[in-house]
């Protein structure tokens, strides 16, 4: 095989979207999976009739990255009610979004899960997110996301009931030491556009990046063990050459192959899938505990989103549980039935147990978010994925795409942009779209 321009180590979000941009300027490649599938973190097994994502995830449609670069019509997206319910003292509180529930605004602001005040000062947050661009998000100062609560003047209720189930949820970070900046991004995005399931699971989204690629563009089980310029060493003893090298793996990973002593810390997670007869919900929202008595994070029930996720006559319950609990299964699923025995009542006690997963690596820990951070390491030799960026779907496809805007200028001989120009949209087109206690 000839030497192709670039070979890409890590078949996930952010090397398929460097792929991407490379064929698009018809630049050579070869992209190199250590997995038997396209998605890196993004996959979904099937399992006795259910979609299972290896972790409960969500896409957040205004993801500018993913409005540039897949076709939201072919991943039959169903979105989640723009409501959550938050589980405290011994019931479920409901919040909205008044701006698209205009009638929950009276129930909104009698309701227990947060303070008053916060009701309004929850509002003017969202109305700040939304008159500022991602790109002035990602450069204003930076503070810990309770920090930044608390400088917004929320009570310790509502950062402890609300933004820590949910925020400290999404970024899998329960003390919410995370970057004030990445919290005003995902709450923007959260405000802008919908949290959706896609019909076939979350891996329909890597599989559509990979399907655009054609046919055999991704080789699957290639694992590599370590990369130098020019020079890929595979764990088979294979020695393959390119001209140039994109490791597009996650962090700890990538530091492994660069052979760093100090690697990518990552912020670890716990998934429980149980299936059920019946729905213990009324409505399908998310829901958040408020309370810090047992292990549980949030509740979803994915099959009453995106009725593919489950079998007929049957119901999916996803169970998020921060970090890596010590306990063995047994023990871990003991004490999450107890607790949703105290939400829901004995039927708890009937929901079959289909898998657990723990996951080591479920985000990367990101001390400070710099939109500015160059992919390239030296001549021929560059770095991708959402720990060189933002730890989410939007952060990986965007470093893909810029490693290889980056890539492309250095074989063409031209000088990096202006740091402070926006990153998002440039260059692109939107991808067509389809009409606790």
């Amino acid at each position: 095989m000839a030497k192709p321009d670039v070979l890409i180590v890590g078949a996930g979000l952010a090397g398929l979207c460097c792929a991407r941009k490379l064929q698009a300027e018809g630049v050579s490649f070869r992209l190199l999976d250590a997995s038997d599938a396209p998605g890196g973190r993004i996959r979904t097994d099937h399992h006795d009739g259910f979609l299972l994502d290896r972790g409960f995830q969500v896409f957040l449609t205004a993801y500018p990255e993913a409005l540039a670069q897949l076709d939201y019509g072919g991943l039959d997206l169903h979105p989640f009610p723009s409501a959550v319910s938050v589980r405290h003292n011994g019931d479920f509180h409901r919040l909205s979004d008044p701006s698209r529930e205009p009638g929950s605004l009276l129930a909104n602001l009698m309701s227990e899960a947060t303070h008053f005040r916060d009701k309004f000062r929850l509002a003017r947050l969202r109305r700040d997110v939304q008159g500022k661009s991602v790109d002035e998000i990602f450069l204003q100062p930076e503070i810990s996301t309770r920090q930044a609560l608390m400088q917004r003047s929320f009570s310790h209720r509502s950062i402890d009931r609300f933004f820590k189930p949910l925020i400290g949820g999404a970024m899998l970070d329960p003390k919410m030491v995370v970057s004030s900046r990445m919290f005003e991004f995902l709450f923007k995005m959260f405000s802008e556009g919908e949290a959706a399931l896609p019909a076939r699971g979350m891996q329909a989204i890597p599989d559509q990046l990979a399907a655009g690629l054609g046919d055999g563009a991704v080789e699957f089980n290639q694992k590599a063990a370590s990369v130098e310029k020019g020079l890929v060493r595979m764990a088979s003893g294979e020695t393959l050459e390119g001209g140039s090298i994109v490791i597009a793996t996650q962090g700890p990973e990538a530091s492994h192959l660069l052979g760093y002593q100090k690697t990518v810390p990552s912020r670890s997670v716990c998934c429980l899938y149980f299936a059920a007869k019946e729905p213990p919900v009324d409505e399908p929202v998310l829901v958040l505990s408020g309370s810090s008595r047992g292990p549980i994070t949030t509740v979803a029930f994915p099959n009453l989103i995106a009725p593919g996720y489950a079998p007929a006559g049957q119901v999916l319950i996803s169970v998020t549980v921060l970090g890596l609990p010590s306990h063995d299964d047994q023990t871990l699923v003991s004490k999450v039935r107890s607790q949703l025995k105290r939400w829901y009542g004995l039927v708890a006690d009937e929901w079959r147990m289909l898998r657990i997963y723990r996951i080591a690596h479920g985000l990367p820990v990101i001390a400070s978010i710099d939109p500015r951070q160059s992919p390239r390491v030296t001549e021929g030799l560059y770095v991708c994925g959402d720990h060189r960026s933002s730890p989410s779907i939007q952060g990986a496809m965007e470093s893909g795409r810029l490693a290889a805007e980056t890539l492309i200028r250095d074989l063409r001989g031209e000088p990096d942009p202006d740091p402070v120009l926006p990153r998002h949209h440039r260059a692109h087109k939107r991808a067509p779209r389809g009409d606790d206690d």
